[in-house]
Parts: structure tokens; C-alpha cells; sequence
């Protein structure tokens, strides 16, 4: 196998504007088909993107004997069915962010995924990807900036439409659960641990019912991430490492351009430095990274315990804030 053949379950905005073309640019993937439950919409993405096939529906995608891999950015209330609709018709998947609505979903897909230990699936973090952040962990292991002891995130958007998915309860939206999870995601990845304890804020929207603003503290065994997510604020993202003897700043952290080098900044008892990466583009390489665990058949870069992991500090933040104090993880 040259390239892992892909099919993409919906025409969702994430998929036909940033992860589809993107793909097509990899080294290792090719995406050879793309469903949606109107024919016609997926006709007409198909013929934009050129991608050879449209299915009128997710099943019969999922039924092709063309596709090897599928990529799930469908509503996140239907991450967990499809995936595991798509390991049962024998398809490797990589599913969007979050992973499930819930700890015990996500808990669900992991079992329902160790009944095929021939086939791979991922949750999309796709900025655990790009080199910058796989140097800041390195910087990080090295004790470039000492001892690691908090880190501190910021992500934010403006989106009041009420017709949007972000902006349904039923479907998972919210702040939290769209953006948030990265600001939960990143100290994980940095700490290479779990925090043990949480306490949220959250600011819920009167009209949509879904939360629009969360602040938080994680408390770690060797220190501590604070963050704020909101899709009602001004536009925004930051990420601050800091440790006992330098810190790193990371601009525009979770959407870099690809066009463009990209830079972070560390700053230590020997002074500051601008380390500078080549342009790339991470939907790429995370399509190629896990196609080349296909391909290899070698472990995927990031588990699927992960994301259940992830899902947990979710859950505990939601009842953190119903509950106004600390809550165990």
C-alpha cells in the first residue's frame, strides 16, 4: 500500500475548507470519496475538490471496498455511532474533536474499538502535529526552562447563530466542548500527565443554552494549567509555558497559518530566543501521520486513552461548576 485510501463521512466546513485539501497534499493519504445524505451536495463537493466518488449516504461509503480509512467530522453528538459504524464495516478512523459527548461515550468507543486490533483510530488534535509543538515538549524534556509548573491558555471566537451546530446543546456545542478541549488537551500533551483535581466557571447563554465561557484551573501531581474558552469574546489564542527557570510563548498556537514560518519564543537564564519553523501545514501531516501508522502498521501518534482521558476533564468540569468547587478526576 503507497497511500491510504480515504473517504470523508459529511461535507462539514472543517473537512471541504481545511482538512480534505490538505490531505490531498499529503504523502501518504489520498482521498478517493466523500458522503453526505444529500447526493447533490456531495456531487458538487466531490467535483470541486476532485475527489472521485459521492455517496448519497454515510452507509454506502462505509460499504466501498475503495476506501481503507475514514475521516469523521460529523456533528459532535455522532462521533461515537459512526465511528464505530465505520470499525464494524472494517475502515481505520480518525474522528474529530471532541471524541464523544461524554467520559462514559468515549469509554464506549474504546471498547467497541479493542474488538478490531487491526484497525487505527484517532482523535484529530491535529496541533499535537505541527514541529512547533513537538519542539515546546522537547524545550520542555530538556529542562530549558527548568522545572515545568503551569501553563496557561486562551482560545476564543465570536459565533451567536442560533442555527450553527457550536450553538446546540443537543449537539454538543459550546465553548468547552468546541475549543475548550484543546486548552485541557495542551497541558496533558505538556505535563505528559493527567491533572488529579479541577474546579470550572461557566457562563451559560440564556437564549442558546449552551455555554458560552469557561475559565478553569487543572491541578497537576507537579503543577497547575489555567484557560478561558468562549465563542462569545473577541477572537483570540495564546498558549504560556512557564517553569522555574524560563517560560515559552507560543503565538497562535492551535491555527497557524501554513503559508508562512511560524514561531515561539523562549526566553531562560541565558536570555531570549525566536525559534522559527518552516511553513507546513498540520491537517497534513496528521493525515500522513496516521496513514503511515496504517501503512506500517504501527502504533497511532496519539491513542484513543487519550482522548477518553480528555473527556474525563470535561465531564469534571461540567460538574464543577454545577457543584461550585473542586472535583476529583
Amino acid at each position: 500500500m503507497n497511500k491510504v485510501r480515504w473517504g470523508v463521512l459529511s461535507t462539514a466546513k472543517i473537512a471541504v475548507k481545511d482538512v480534505i485539501p490538505a490531505m490531498q497534499q499529503g504523502t501518504n493519504s489520498k482521498v478517493v470519496a466523500i458522503a453526505s445524505r444529500d447526493p447533490e451536495k456531495a456531487e458538487k463537493v466531490a467535483d470541486k475538490l476532485g475527489i472521485e466518488k459521492a455517496y448519497g449516504s454515510y452507509e454506502k461509503l462505509l460499504e466501498s471496498n475503495e476506501v481503507d480509512a475514514v475521516y469523521n467530522p460529523l456533528p459532535n453528538h455522532l462521533h461515537v455511532n459512526w465511528s464505530i459504524k465505520a470499525l464494524q464495516a472494517g475502515k481505520h478512523v480518525l474522528c474529530e474533536k471532541p471524541i464523544a459527548l461524554s467520559h462514559v461515550e468515549a469509554q464506549q468507543l474504546l471498547f467497541e474499538a479493542r474488538k478490531y486490533p487491526g484497525l487505527k483510530i484517532m482523535e484529530a488534535f491535529m496541533y499535537r502535529h505541527h514541529p512547533r509543538w513537538k519542539k515546546v515538549r522537547e524545550l520542555i524534556r530538556s529542562g530549558a526552562i527548568g522545572e515545568l509548573k503551569t501553563v496557561r491558555s486562551f482560545f476564543s471566537y465570536f459565533n451567536d447563530d442560533p442555527d450553527n451546530i457550536r450553538n446546540k446543546p443537543e449537539m454538543g456545542g459550546g465553548s468547552l466542548m468546541d475549543i475548550g478541549c484543546y486548552c485541557i488537551s495542551v497541558p496533558r500533551f505538556l505535563f505528559e500527565d493527567e491533572p488529579t483535581r479541577v474546579i470550572g466557571s461557566m457562563e451559560i447563554d440564556p437564549e442558546l443554552k449552551i455555554e458560552r465561557l469557561t475559565s478553569a484551573i487543572l491541578s497537576f501531581p507537579s503543577g497547575s494549567a489555567t484557560f478561558t474558552s468562549a465563542t462569545q469574546l473577541t477572537r483570540h489564542q495564546s498558549v504560556s509555558v512557564f517553569g522555574t527557570e524560563g517560560k515559552i510563548e507560543i503565538p497562535m498556537p492551535f491555527n497557524p497559518t501554513s503559508e508562512i514560518p511560524t514561531v515561539l519564543h523562549l526566553e531562560n537564564n541565558t536570555g531570549e530566543e525566536e525559534i522559527s519553523f518552516e511553513p507546513c501545514n498540520q491537517y497534513t501531516l496528521q493525515g500522513d501521520h496516521f496513514s503511515k501508522a496504517i501503512i506500517d502498521d504501527s502504533n497511532v501518534p496519539t491513542g484513543l486513552e487519550d482522548a477518553v482521558a480528555n473527556m474525563k476533564v470535561i465531564d469534571a468540569l461540567n460538574e464543577s461548576n454545577n457543584e461550585g468547587g473542586w472535583v476529583s478526576c
